[in-house]
């Protein structure tokens, strides 16, 4: 490496990589590299971290050059979990589109969902007719999707650190989070639940009685991590003022969500554009100003006391709604239309099945219909955002008039906010890099996508 070159090297397979010294590290012996290094006399060393490393947050390759312990240029390296997700979409019917998206943010599914079916109904024009019941279903399983994402993130951010305590404790959080979904869902990840038009089927007796009863163990949860982070000497040491990111950075990148209001913007889409009728609920929305991994910390934990606020406020809605319809009325649009819980707890009833198929041709006609080629989606494109845990999740949907998406296109704040790691991490030590990342919080299902 040249002394005159002002960046990290080449890849080692680009022309006039020769005569470039290479390291390869599997654990446990930097030191001999740091010999070897010394006796070629390099200055700067270029260091892969990932992209299949814990503190790389899944699938990211961070290319770091370092001059001792110092980060004097850090790249991202992404595409290691690409999924064709969008691409595929374009292949599904608008309804079966549901199932491919949840799978984007993994820690965050409802999200993606419920985005792609906002933007499917405004292109329908069927918004206001979308039951209320629906509505405050969404925003309940959203709310608690919240949580749990952030669990997640408090949690393998401390790990990171050596904190296994924080990484249970945030894990048994998340599991209490998780069991109610199952219980809504019939899944306790990649759920599909959300449908255009509403949702899959109403919840089951017994739920708001579980999330009443969950409320105190999950608060309890927050409360430990709470004690345990923001109370320790040690994570104050390695997260104040480390992965600084001020205002006009973050305006810059295009950075949302958490990290936008560590720097003092309260910027967040349910306030700013509501949607599924978040302006009729109570809650803040906390902001810092400090700019820093741990400010994050403290935001993360405050949102999570506010989600639970609206999940509060869900619960009474839907308890003195009592039940009613959860999908639109239009059976050319709504799938499905007709679900109802059958003996075994899933699946449907006898009484529908016995309909379709023994005693209506037309609606068995328009049954196969609807699910093998779906409903068409007048033309036009739509764009519709929502507030992830990680940040403003954007949609962009285009329609030709089929049965199928022309273009699904998703804004995903993770790939957004990694733009911010050079920033982040230039200038500061090898050791906060992994606080910085952790800070972000990406999901790398979201950005490969």
């Amino acid at each position: 490496m040249s002394e005159q070159t002002p960046h990290a090297s080449a890849h080692i397979v680009d022309e006039g990589a020769e005569g470039v010294p290479t390291f390869e590290a599997t654990g446990g012996d930097w030191s001999q590299i740091a010999e070897e290094a010394a006796r070629l006399g390099e200055e700067r060393i270029v260091v892969n971290m990932g992209p299949q490393h814990p503190s790389t947050h899944g699938v990211l390759r961070l290319m770091l050059e370092i001059d001792g312990e110092t980060v004097t240029e850090a790249r991202c390296g992404i595409g290691y979990l690409h999924t064709g997700i969008e691409k595929n979409m374009e292949y599904r019917t608008w309804t079966q589109g549901v199932t491919f998206c949840t799978r984007m943010d993994y820690l965050a599914p409802v999200f993606q969902e419920t985005a792609y079916c906002l933007a499917v109904e405004k292109l329908l024009g069927i918004e206001d007719d979308v039951p209320e019941r629906a509505n405050v279903i969404r925003v309940l399983v959203m709310e608690l999707t919240r949580i749990s994402s952030h669990f997640v993130c408090l949690g393998t951010g401390g790990n990171e650190l050596g904190a296994t305590t924080m990484m249970t404790n945030g894990f048994n959080g998340r599991e209490e989070i998780l069991r109610i979904l199952e219980m809504i869902t019939g899944l306790r990840m990649n759920h599909a639940y959300v449908r255009p038009g509403g949702v899959a089927q109403d919840i089951p007796p017994g739920t708001l009685e579980a999330i009443r009863e969950a409320d105190p163990r999950i608060r309890g949860y927050i409360k430990d991590l709470e004690d345990l982070m923001l109370a320790n000497p040690i994570y104050r040491g390695r997260t104040v003022d480390v992965g600084v990111l001020n205002l006009s950075a973050c305006m810059a990148l295009g950075v949302t969500g958490p990290v936008l209001r560590s720097a003092g913007l309260p910027y967040d889409v349910r306030k700013a554009a509501p949607y599924c009728g978040y302006e009729t609920y109570d809650f803040d929305v906390p902001t810092s100003t400090d700019e820093d991994a741990f400010s994050r910390t403290v935001l993360r934990i405050e949102e999570m006391y506010q989600s639970l606020r609206i999940v509060e406020q869900c619960v009474d809605r839907l308890q003195a709604m009592g039940p009613g319809p959860v999908m639109v009325a239009d059976r050319k649009i709504a799938w499905p239309a007709q679900l109802a819980i059958g003996s075994d707890g899933m699946g449907n009833s006898l009484d529908h099945i016995r309909h379709i198929m023994g005693t209506s041709m037309e609606a068995l006609i328009h049954h196969f219909k609807l699910v093998t080629e779906g409903f068409r989606v007048p033309a036009g494109q739509v764009f519709q955002r929502v507030e992830a845990p990680r940040g403003e999740l954007g949609v962009h949907v285009v329609s030709d008039g089929g049965t199928r998406p022309y273009r699904a296109h998703f804004r995903d704040p993770s790939f957004n906010n990694l733009q911010a790691v050079a920033m982040m991490c230039e200038g500061g030590q090898l050791a906060d890099v992994v606080v910085s990342v952790a800070s972000l919080d990406p999901v790398l299902g979201g950005v490969d996508r």
